[in-house]
């Protein structure tokens, strides 16, 4: 048994109350999207510091603002 466990969750935009995002650092290589959601809390996404985060920011505020 080899291989990574992966789990796809969708949920609407429109659900979306707030987001943040944090940019990848000196010491800290990864970077985050923080979304909280209507009913359901605050979803954490990191990903690795050669994603474009500010576009996936982009992305999300072009949807929800």
């Amino acid at each position: 048994m080899t291989g990574k466990k992966k789990d796809y969750t969708s949920m609407p935009y429109g659900k979306i109350q707030r987001f943040s995002v944090e940019t990848a650092g000196t010491f800290d290589l990864d970077a985050e999207l923080l979304l909280w959601f209507s009913g359901l809390g605050k979803v954490k996404l990191e990903f690795k510091s050669d994603v474009d985060i500010r576009w996936i920011g982009h992305l999300v505020a072009s949807k929800v603002l």
